[in-house]
């Protein structure tokens, strides 16, 4: 192997020669290159080697790509996966210690029930998840630092609360390169609003070209909705020009980009804008044909519930997740907001599992007949977990100390249910994983060593878990 100038392994070349990318991209889908979609196309330096190609990880992975489907809101992990039956038993009985004194417990008003060889615990909410029990990987001893929606939805993403750093999915395509030079390699499909906002699919400092591509709408509800349909990714249809005049306007524009960078311009910025264009002019082709199901059968239909009213909207986009996944994107990210349950907790938990549990059932039944699911890491989880006591009657509060996330495929140890919390699911107290060792964990199921994959900037080498994180062996096929 030889090294790059990131300090990172490569030896593989760009796709695109100099001569190439210097033809550029027109006028008509500038907008698509500065959208979001092309600022994450931005070049930090000159360099005839692309960025994006393929790099070979530090050893052999399990994983050759992620899906996270991310709970905004923090899922209450007591009526859906972690079963507390002393919880039920003291339902109602009021705490005599601890910041929240006096305050009543709250039994899950749900059933819980085991489900596969495993016995693995799931509740009534999620039956269709619970069929693949034994592929998944339950973490019931996750823990995080700040019970506060933005903070903690942020450090999920990036690592820190406190400073702005570059997101998971950018790291692993920083780390990793991508497999289709004619999409991005980091998509977010309707992230929830606020939070950190665009910092959760951020680079930071990293190279831009690394921040991830937005599709579909944000918002509080966001994967309710639209489901991250074609008409959400802005300037992607181009309906003044043909093809051929387009291509000659990109040549046009690129040959003055060109003539800039000889009388000695910014030649990052215009490097940045000379792959931005041809990007985005390859992506008019590839993206709304890749997101396309308007000719899905009605199995697969059915599978992901595309024709019923609750699960539509993130039935599309987990389509569109495996969509995406097939066609060579490293990492992508599924956004459901609306799961901060302070109050209402039996029919608005009720409504979200319903909106989603069929979608996930599906995408992890379509990716396992598509063979793919053994390299594919299916992260699910938020930012934290709910309190075990009621909260407005009927709701739970926010609770950073102990909640469940899962895995699935990518050599996640399917069927096992690792760590736990008390008896009142209060707090994690066996096979504790913190946010930094998720990350360790999950670059290591990339084959990435977290301690090794590092960025100089401001005068020292920086990584996603900082100085932290454990890789968390115990999971790992």
């Amino acid at each position: 192997m030889t090294m790059c100038n990131d300090g990172f392994c490569n030896n593989r070349s760009y796709a695109l020669s100099r001569r190439d990318m210097l033809k550029g991209v027109s006028c008509g889908f500038g907008m698509l290159a500065f959208s979001g979609i092309a600022q994450a196309m931005a070049l930090r330096t000159m360099s005839q080697d692309n960025p994006l190609a393929p790099k070979d990880p530090h050893y052999a992975a399990t994983a050759k790509r992620v899906i996270f489907l991310c709970m905004a809101g923090g899922p209450s992990h007591l009526d859906m996966f972690d079963y507390k039956p002393k919880l039920v038993a003291d339902d109602g009985k009021a705490l005599s210690s601890g910041r929240r004194r006096n305050a009543k417990l709250m039994g899950s008003p749900f059933k819980f029930s085991q489900h596969g060889e495993s016995g693995t615990w799931f509740s009534e909410l999620v039956p269709n998840i619970a069929t693949h029990a034994d592929r998944i990987c339950m973490l019931n001893g996750m823990h995080t630092d700040i019970p506060a929606h933005a903070q903690a939805f942020v450090q999920m993403h990036t690592g820190s609360f406190q400073f702005v750093r570059p997101s998971l999915g950018a790291w692993t395509l920083y780390g990793l390169g991508t497999e289709n030079e004619n999409l991005p390699g980091f998509v977010t499909i309707s992230p929830p609003g606020g939070n950190g906002g665009a910092q959760n699919y951020g680079s930071a400092f990293l190279p831009a070209i690394n921040q991830g591509t937005r599709i579909g709408g944000v918002g509080r509800n966001a994967g309710r909705g639209d489901g991250g349909t074609q008409g959400a990714i802005p300037n992607i249809a181009q309906d003044r020009l043909t093809r051929a005049g387009q291509r000659e306007q990109i040549d046009l524009v690129q040959k003055i980009n060109e003539g800039s960078i000889r009388r000695g311009g910014d030649t990052e910025e215009i490097e940045g804008v000379i792959q931005s264009y041809e990007l985005a002019f390859r992506m008019q082709d590839t993206l709304p044909r890749v997101l396309d199901i308007a000719n899905i059968d009605q199995r697969t239909r059915d599978l992901y519930g595309l024709d019923a009213e609750a699960t539509s909207g993130f039935g599309r986009q987990c389509l569109m997740a495996r969509q995406l996944a097939e066609n060579g994107v490293r990492f992508i990210e599924v956004g459901a907001g609306g799961w901060d349950h302070h109050r209402n907790l039996r029919q608005s938990m009720a409504d979200s599992c319903e909106s989603i549990d069929r979608p996930i059932a599906g995408l992890l039944t379509d990716l396992e007949e598509r063979g793919m699911l053994e390299d594919t890491l299916v992260l699910y989880g938020g930012e934290f977990g709910r309190t075990p006591d009621a909260q407005n009657g009927d709701g739970r509060d926010h609770n950073a100390k102990g909640f469940t996330m899962w895995m699935a495929g990518g050599g996640a140890k399917g069927g096992l249910t690792h760590g736990s919390t008390d008896d009142y699911g209060a707090e994690a107290v066996d096979g504790r994983i913190h946010i930094h060792d998720w990350h360790a964990t999950i670059l290591h199921m990339l084959g990435m060593d977290h301690e090794s994959l590092t960025y100089q900037h401001a005068g020292r080498d920086f990584r996603l878990t900082d100085v932290h994180g454990n890789i968390v062996r115990e999971i790992l096929a």
